[in-house]
């Protein structure tokens, strides 16, 4: 089993930003792809960014390009979101989550999913 926790969200006013952090307990990282994320009230859970196993490669939404980055620490087994210029539409739950598989935009290649950091960002 792979356990996944997120942390770091929070309130944040807009052009404002926010890192948040995901920890890993099972494997290391550094065997993993991991995405991120994030569902708002009343909408489905869409694709945020996501990073290969080699640390290195990333793939963002259009929504995010040029603000958010995605990176990891292996030593530290953390995976990172580092999120500015956040815009009210930001505001959702946000998720990380791994797969020693195939990676990409969709959900359903990942296997493991925390439980979520709340995102509130005010205008």
């Amino acid at each position: 089993q792979v356990q996944l926790v997120e942390s770091g969200g929070g309130l944040v006013q807009a052009g404002g930003s926010l890192r948040l952090s995901c920890a890993a307990s099972g494997r290391a990282f550094g065997n993993y792809a991991v995405g991120w994320f994030r569902q708002a009230p009343g909408k489905e859970r869409e694709f945020v960014a996501a990073i290969h196993w080699n640390g290195v490669t990333t793939v963002y939404a259009d929504s995010v390009k040029g603000r958010f980055t995605s990176s990891r620490d292996n030593a530290k087994n953390t995976q990172s979101l580092q999120m500015n210029g956040l815009k009210p539409e930001d505001s959702a739950v946000y998720y990380c989550a791994a797969t020693a598989t195939t990676w990409g935009r969709q959900a359903a290649r990942y296997d493991y999913w925390g439980q979520g950091t709340q995102v509130n960002v005010s205008s």
